[in-house]
């Protein structure tokens, strides 16, 4: 008999006595024989040879008052299972339907039905900056035929702007668009590569439907990131990736970076102009009104390292915290943001720095 199943069994017989209350010292040896433990019971001052036969009559012993409880053998050993099952039951997922225009920030299964043809809907789908999304296809009732799709797109599409912009994601435009029905085998589950997804789906006929179950899965890694939130921290580190990430704050915001770690060093002011295009590696601040990076215009720049607070007042529907690297270091930027309230952006207003964002 294997080793492991033994000393399992001896773990239960220890818990038996342990709640008898005879054995306060225990003192435990394999005998020369295998199949032998010799067990000290101190409390007692005796001992007691116990046999894998006498071991297995305990344990049946110990398996009948489970038995009027109808648990069952597999349940019993999956105490010893290290694995333990981590998914949610089923009746304690979260459940609703979803709209032909929605938002979605919760895991759950969402089902829409359509009561009449809807064309032209859009569900948002948005987690924290450290986690992305899996889109799962449940259950699928619509016409391809007809021209009926449900598509799920790997980021957000705002008219006409896309977030994270093409220089950004790491997947051509057309991968990101992941259609149920293409021809060829469905996928039954798409994740995200950053906090936001969206699902597209147009239906004909009245009475057609999907189910779909929206998950929410860590990212130690967060690149390219939209802030459910106008107000927080972040820390935004690119571990010797040849990427670009940004962080869109979807609001007017007082942008405070605490900490700017380049791997690299050179001798630019730490505020410069013209911009850091030539050293490869550097922090963007940019702001407008649309979600596509690529489209913002730029404020400021950082490409040296510093320690210390930087303070700027960014008056747009969206600023943007992006980072370019050259993948030849780790970069690091840390920064706080906070809404502004009414007084602040009529004061911002005269500022010849952000007075674009008012006049786009």
């Amino acid at each position: 008999m294997e080793r492991t199943f033994r000393e399992q069994l001896f773990f239960l017989l220890l818990s038996l006595s342990v709640l008898k209350g005879d054995a306060r010292y225990i003192e435990v040896r394999v005998g020369p024989h295998s199949g032998t433990l010799w067990i000290g019971c101190c409390s007692q001052l005796r001992s007691c040879r116990l046999t894998l036969h006498t071991l297995l009559l305990l344990l049946l012993l110990l398996l009948l008052p489970l038995q009027a409880n109808d648990i069952s053998k597999d349940e019993l050993y999956s105490f010893f299972n290290s694995e333990l099952k981590r998914e949610i039951p089923e009746e304690l997922i979260y459940r609703r339907p979803l709209r032909c225009l929605d938002m979605v920030a919760v895991e759950g299964q969402f089902t829409f039905t359509a009561e009449r043809p809807q064309l032209s809907c859009a569900a948002f789908l948005v987690a924290e900056p450290s986690e992305v999304i899996s889109v799962e296809y449940d259950r699928v009732d619509v016409d391809c035929g007809a021209g009926d799709f449900v598509t799920v797109f790997d980021g957000w599409v705002m008219k006409g702007d896309k977030f994270p912009s093409s220089q950004d994601h790491p997947l051509a435009l057309h991968e990101r668009y992941v259609d149920y029905c293409d021809s060829g085998s469905p996928r039954r589950s798409v994740r995200s590569s950053q906090n936001v997804a969206m699902v597209f789906f147009r239906i004909h006929s009245a009475g057609s439907s999907f189910t779909l179950t929206v998950r929410r899965h860590v990212n130690p890694f967060p690149c390219n990131v939209i802030s459910q939130s106008p107000e927080g921290s972040f820390t935004m580190v690119i571990p010797q990736q040849h990427r670009n990430c940004s962080f869109s704050i979807i609001y007017p915001v007082e942008i405070d970076i605490s900490e700017f770690s380049l791997g690299h060093t050179i001798n630019f002011p730490k505020r410069s102009t013209p911009r850091c295009a030539e050293a490869g590696d550097s922090v963007q601040l940019l702001g407008g009104s649309g979600i596509d990076t690529s489209k913002l215009l730029p404020i400021t720049d950082f490409c040296i390292s510093f320690t210390g607070p930087t303070h700027m007042k960014v008056g747009c529907d969206n600023t943007v915290v992006r980072m370019v690297s050259s993948g030849a270091f780790v970069n690091r930027v840390s920064f706080s943001y906070r809404l502004l309230d009414s007084q602040e952006l009529q004061t911002i207003k005269l500022n010849n720095v952000e007075d674009f964002c008012f006049n786009n």
